[in-house]
């Protein structure tokens, strides 16, 4: 076959693919009134990835105001008040958070994931990208929460779909604490993926000390002093947890699609304390940013 023929020929079948492509629309998502004005859609350029948009334009905390100790953290939480905090997607605080007894408090509404009345997860209004950050906390008898981290606002979804999980949970109590792989959704857990072992959560009503750690990429959790797993952002390692979770690309597109970027564009994002119905306390709050570039 002549050049001038097999160019032809090549053409004619990337205009068929075009048009093909063209015609598959991409998933609806659920629909919701932003708090503020949100981005452009960013649509995938997979055919099974949902368009999604980033909310911009909620308040933000300015964390210069916050002084550091001497060790070089400084406190998200004073105690008293949710100064610097707000709701996930929502320019105020949700009605169901509030300060108990120096404790960050989730009001249980007993509707598990759909989480609490007047509720939503609860964000620090700081995007954070290198830091150790350090906490304090307790559930109820049968209580399930989390911690997330360089989560991404994402309209009409939840927190989780972009972030990583810190699992927070009465792994006694709780079904959860039996499903998912090898305990990979116990306290402490990379949730859905990475097992905290050996396992040393504290009864529900006992505080626990939880750290997080994120340096370029890798990523580390603390339980009660101990490490409890390590793991690395941006690798084949974590593509191929994705793969095998609950957010794969065939299980959830666009929980995949926003994993895989995990913090976005600057691997950065907000702290969340996750509300699923259940009554969860919060203490002692501290982070320290580490050599961000």
């Amino acid at each position: 076959m002549k050049k001038s023929a097999i160019l032809a020929s090549a053409f004619a079948t990337l205009c068929v693919l075009a048009a093909c492509n063209g015609n598959k629309k991409a998933e609806q998502q659920k629909q919701q009134t932003p708090a503020a004005a949100a981005q452009p859609a960013a649509t995938a350029k997979a055919d099974s990835v949902p368009a999604y948009k980033l909310m911009e334009g909620l308040p933000q905390t300015d964390i210069s105001k916050y002084k550091a100790d001497k060790e070089g953290y400084i406190s998200l939480f004073d105690g008293k008040t949710l100064t610097g905090w707000r709701g996930y997607d929502k320019a105020t605080v949700p009605g169901a958070w509030s300060v108990d007894k120096g404790a960050i408090h989730i009001k249980g509404s007993g509707n598990g994931e759909a989480g609490a009345r007047n509720g939503g997860d609860l964000i620090f209004a700081h995007k954070f990208k290198n830091f150790d950050l350090k906490f304090d906390w307790k559930v109820s008898k049968g209580a399930n929460s989390g911690v997330i981290y360089l989560i991404q606002e994402v309209e009409g979804q939840p927190s989780y779909i972009s972030a990583p999980e810190y699992q927070v949970l009465d792994n006694v109590n709780h079904p959860d604490a039996k499903l998912g792989v090898n305990g990979d959704r116990q306290s402490a857990s990379l949730y859905d993926m990475i097992p905290a072992q050996p396992q040393n959560s504290k009864p529900y009503g006992q505080w626990n000390t939880g750290e997080i750690m994120v340096y370029e990429g890798t990523v580390v959790h603390y339980q009660n002093g101990k490490k409890m797993l390590e793991y690395h952002l941006w690798t084949p390692q974590w593509k191929e947890m994705l793969d095998k979770s609950k957010f794969s690309k065939d299980k959830w597109p666009l929980a995949y699609e926003l994993l895989m970027n995990c913090g976005g564009a600057n691997h950065e994002g907000y702290i969340g304390l996750q509300d699923h119905g259940d009554d969860v306390w919060f203490k002692n709050i501290r982070i320290k940013e580490m050599n961000n570039k």
